[in-house]
């Protein structure tokens, strides 16, 4: 052990290893080698003209100054610090785009040979392997492909599992300097990101393998994911949220297809708890980016469900995630590789979440055209779901119409009738698609409700304007005597027109609200309810009609209720409904909900009322 510690030098000799032109490489995140870059900085001034290569690194980056700019040319992968994006955006670092998946075979077949990596590293075990500890990303392959390898060994670094060891006798230099790691603090939260995190929430089923990433909608999602069950985790990062759900039991990884049983990521950034819960932890392991983002690695895990984040999308799924316009704000990250493989996974889910609006609420994110200069970071081809504060946009299979008024759907409702109109310029929407998509409110921030019924999951959630197809299925499934029984004869056509009229509803005034199954990107309207409010009284008229293999499971009940009391906090004073005798069933439904029958001179027809007031 002796002779490990020798190697420990209190200084480097920069010239020895470092000339000026040279390609470094910086370590990562919550590793960065800060005392080493001190030691540059300050100690080997006569090196000049390096081009220093990194992804995000939780420093100020002191390097990326402006009286730096003859010392040191960033050529940065990721846009983290504000010092690096203010010098990408007045030219003096340079900004690279790529998948981070790739990254690794950029050093690896000399694209961007490396001449000196600079890491941090746990001390030596008594063999004499240090631990990349916190961040093995694309460090391990810039740390092989090197030519020279300078170590700050810090005894504050954990040792993790996995891929992340290197011996002590591949270093060209170590400079023992110990430091805490860069702490990244749980987010507050606030009302907006918690609505975002209940909605993907509901996206996540028990025993699915979710990737994350760091901030304030990733905080959210875990904290609506401690009622799940057998959850494991296959993502580039874990922050302090994936450590709770592990000391829960809720992430246990048993039902993972790659890597059972384990927690698998390439990097951590969170609290000093987090970093000593990863420390000597068998159940954590780290591999290098290449390999935990390769998409065909993620697509081995069954029900794999990425979460990544968006600055703009468009109505018809491009997403925008690394630029605002000419000016880059960060970089591709994972987000591409993620999505692919979640999308090949069986039974996986890819999400996009961000908030709808920015610049507090004076700029819609969901926009019918992207800001000139802004980059397509996923396409319109990968997107399956977008999720804001406003619900759930389920894209996949769908047609450009569809996806725009779903779109617009979960748009802020201030913009949603511009955006319409802005889609009818290219004419995505026929001239009958009138209505831009209203909110009920009384059914609280979450417009998507879980019900359970008869041990089966399904959502009740009001009908929309991108359910036209789906209401337009619904009609053609029934029954002639459900047709009858509903319509009192037997319609022969339910056109796209009059679909679209019945499912482009004002739910500020009336109401119209559905039950249906969800499996992935398959939807099936279950059932339907609607009341229908009378011109200048405060009455209604409630109807709904379920689908034949569904009837008899209390999903009428549900809707009916579920309008009444919706029709009790809009003060409304009565609700009517008109049956036809011999729909027992249905008579049933509205009597247990407290209506009465009242008097008719017709005996075919039975009318119900229930007196709001008097409950």
């Amino acid at each position: 052990m002796q002779s490990l510690k020798s190697q420990f030098y209190n200084e480097v000799e920069w010239g020895k290893l470092l000339k000026s032109g040279d390609r470094l490489f910086l370590g990562s995140n919550a590793a960065i080698p800060s005392a080493l870059m001190d030691s540059l900085i300050h100690d080997a001034p006569q090196i000049k003209d390096l081009e220093v290569v990194h992804i995000v690194t939780f420093s100020d980056c002191e390097w990326a100054l402006p009286k730096y700019k003859d010392r040191f040319k960033v050529n940065t992968f990721f846009i983290h610090s504000e010092n690096v994006r203010r010098a990408v955006d007045e030219g003096r670092a340079d900004y690279t785009p790529c998948f981070l998946s790739e990254i690794s075979q950029l050093f690896n077949d000399d694209t961007l040979p490396l001449d000196v990596a600079l890491i941090m590293v746990s001390p030596p075990d008594e063999l004499g392997y240090c631990s990349l500890g916190v961040s093995v990303d694309i460090v391990m392959s810039a740390a092989r492909s090197a030519k020279h390898i300078i170590a700050q060994i810090n005894p504050r670094m954990p040792r993790t599992g996995g891929h992340s060891y290197l011996h002590i006798s591949e270093f060209s230099a170590c400079l023992q300097h110990e430091a805490p790691l860069p702490q990244i603090l749980p987010h507050e939260p606030n009302k907006i990101t918690e609505r975002i995190g209940q909605y993907v929430s509901l996206l996540v089923g028990d025993g699915a393998t979710l990737q994350l990433g760091i901030g304030k909608i990733p905080d959210a999602v875990t904290r609506y994911l401690f009622n799940h069950k057998n959850l494991g985790i296959h993502s580039e990062m874990i922050s302090d949220g994936v450590m709770e759900l592990m000391r829960k039991g809720v992430i246990n990884n048993r039902q993972k297809t790659f890597h059972p049983g384990k927690t698998v990521t390439s990097f951590c950034a969170g609290t000093d708890d987090l970093y000593q819960f990863v420390d000597n932890n068998p159940h954590v392991e780290f591999y290098p980016s290449s390999y935990v983002n390769k998409p065909r690695n993620i697509a081995m895990n069954d029900n794999m469900v990425s979460i990544n984040s968006a600055l703009q999308v468009d109505l018809t799924g491009q997403v925008v995630a690394d630029s605002i316009g000419h000016d880059f704000y960060s970089g591709i990250g994972g987000q591409v590789d993620f999505v692919s493989g979640a999308s090949m996974s069986k039974g996986g889910k890819s999400i996009i979440a961000m908030p709808a609006t920015a610049k507090d609420k004076t700029i819609s994110r969901i926009v019918a055209d992207l800001t000139p200069g802004s980059g397509v970071v996923t396409s319109r081809g990968n997107v399956d779901y977008v999720v804001t504060e406003f619900g759930i946009a389920r894209l996949k299979g769908k047609s450009i119409r569809e996806r725009a008024l779903e779109l617009i759907r979960i748009a802020h409702p201030k913009f949603r009738e511009a955006l319409l109109s802005k889609v009818r310029e290219h004419l995505w929407v026929p001239d009958y698609q009138k209505r831009y998509p209203t909110d009920i409110d009384e059914l609280g921030d979450v417009q998507i409700i879980p019900v359970d019924i008869r041990g089966e999951k399904y959502y009740l959630r009001p009908l929309n304007p991108a359910d036209e197809r789906r209401l337009q299925e619904f009609f053609y499934s029934h029954t002639k005597e459900t047709l009858r029984l509903r319509y009192n004869a037997v319609p022969q056509a339910m056109t796209r027109e009059k679909s679209c009229d019945l499912v482009s509803v004002d739910q500020t005034k009336d109401v119209a609200l559905t039950i249906v199954k969800q499996e992935g990107s398959s939807l099936v309207i279950e059932a339907v309810g609607r009341y229908y409010l009378y011109d200048n009284q405060p009455f209604c008229e409630v109807a709904f009609v379920t689908r034949e293999t569904q009837q008899g499971k209390g999903m009428a009940s549900r809707l009916l209720n579920t309008m009444i009391d919706i029709a009790k906090k809009r003060r409304l004073q009565k609700m009517f409904a008109f049956v036809k005798a011999e729909n027992k069933p249905m008579i049933s439904v509205f009597e247990q909900g407290g209506f009465r029958r009242l008097p008719s001179e017709d005996p075919s027809e039975i009318e119900l009322i229930l007196d709001l007031e008097g409950d």
